[in-house]
């Protein structure tokens, strides 16, 4: 009898994997736009394990996840780490603010729209279905307009695989933990305030921004949690969005000691949103 678990897994259960948790989930999946960043693992002989919680959320959880192929195979040895966030079922989320987020946003079958009105237990599973889908196509497309976010691996139901950001295996921190120095400040500002205004440009705001959901990587801010994305102009809370996000990360850079005129700022922004019309 052996002692090694992992045959006795492969013996007693042929159609699991040799090593890891299960097979790669990217066959059946959504998967992100090409091209596609060469460290994605796209093997179906490919196997996966869940390394831990990374972070935990309202709406959602992510996890560590690694991919990898398996030593021996035909394919040689890759690895990659990636986030899987996980949103959580009608049981288990919070839905108080979904309402304002998801005007504007419709589904073709009247019973999904009655559902979700009611928040029966079948409408809250549209919505966070909803809310997967939503930030898995905002990532793609503001990945494809070269935005600093995460790429999208792939979506499968309610659980999005993405780039896993930061070095060694160790996540970047968000802006909110990081020691930032004051002369590190006005570039930091620089480049959210471009993304902020190339996002006006298409008439999108971010709709919950604040230091918690930009990674400091390096010198280079990462925008992550996009499920809430909001069409300023097509939401009727769109500029009241908008000015939240200003609102929140003018207030932290001017905590930190770098003043930033935020109505000057939201002024810009409306400026860029309603250019197109």
């Amino acid at each position: 009898m052996t002692s090694d678990p992992s045959a006795f897994a492969t013996d007693s259960f042929p159609d699991a994997p040799p090593e890891g948790e299960r097979w790669s989930t990217w066959d059946g999946a959504t998967h992100g736009p090409k091209p596609r960043p060469d460290w994605v693992i796209t093997d179906l002989g490919a196997v996966e394990a869940d390394l831990g919680v990374l972070k935990t959320g309202k709406e959602a959880d992510v996890h560590v996840v690694r991919r990898w192929v398996p030593d021996g195979t035909a394919e040689p040895e890759r690895d990659v780490l990636m986030a899987a966030k996980r949103f959580r079922s009608g049981d288990h989320r919070l839905f108080h603010r979904d309402a304002g987020y998801l005007e504007g946003r419709r589904v073709r079958r009247s019973r999904e729209m009655r559902a979700m009105a009611r928040r029966t237990e079948f409408g809250k599973e549209v919505i966070s279905g909803q809310w997967a889908g939503a930030e898995f196509e905002a990532l793609k497309a503001l990945w494809a307009l070269e935005l600093p976010v995460p790429y999208p691996v792939q979506l499968t139901g309610t659980e999005m695989l993405m780039e896993f950001v930061g070095s060694d295996g160790v996540a970047a921190p968000r802006l909110a933990a990081s020691r930032v120095e004051t002369r590190s400040l006005p570039g930091l500002f620089e480049q959210a305030r471009e993304v902020l205004t190339r996002l006006a440009l298409h008439g999108w705001a971010h709709g919950d921004l604040s230091a918690y959901n930009i990674l400091l990587d390096g010198d280079r801010l990462v925008f992550i949690d996009w499920p809430q994305i909001v069409d300023i102009i097509g939401n009727p809370q769109g500029f009241d969005f908008l000015h939240r996000d200003v609102h929140n990360l003018a207030s932290w850079f001017t905590s930190k000691g770098y003043a930033v005129d935020e109505e000057h700022l939201f002024g810009d922004l409306v400026a860029a949103a309603t250019s197109r019309w």
